[in-house]
């Protein structure tokens, strides 16, 4: 068996074998371990380095990769895409920096609503249960 057969998981549909298929592509490729920015049309570059991947296994993997919190932070601020090898393979747009920067604002501004929800939520317990500890406590017998 070689390296290239036992470090590349099987090509399922499987979220475990996607989130297998990222670990792999971060042990090989600096550009996916450091959530650079990716040419366009990385895709075929890694079906011509790993012909064993499935397209579906593939485009969920990038798909996972390419909205991740660290990848789009990474676009707001880089000025090129890079190939596999980590060479620049064209500019990233003042339209692609914009676009991640949207993504996380409404990422951001959707886990701080979530985030207040359940202070509210515990809040509203909290007071519940002083409101039950003064009526058993009005009503307890002495």
């Amino acid at each position: 068996m070689t390296t290239a057969e036992s470090a590349t998981p099987a090509a399922t549909d499987k979220p475990n074998d996607i989130r297998a298929l990222l670990k792999d592509l971060q042990a090989r490729y600096d550009v996916f371990r450091n959530f650079s920015p990716l040419a366009i049309g990385i895709d075929k570059q890694l079906f011509a380095e790993l012909p064993e991947l499935s397209k579906k296994s593939v485009r969920l993997a990038m798909r996972s990769h390419t909205m991740a919190t660290r990848y789009l932070k990474e676009m707001e601020k880089a000025t090129h895409r890079l190939n596999l090898d980590g060479t620049p393979a064209g500019e990233v747009t003042d339209e692609n920096r914009q676009h991640a920067t949207e993504l996380l604002k409404e990422r951001f501004k959707k886990q701080a609503e979530q985030r207040k929800a359940v202070e509210a939520a515990a809040k509203a317990e909290a007071v519940k249960q002083q409101k039950l500890q003064q009526l058993t406590e009005k009503f307890a017998r002495k």
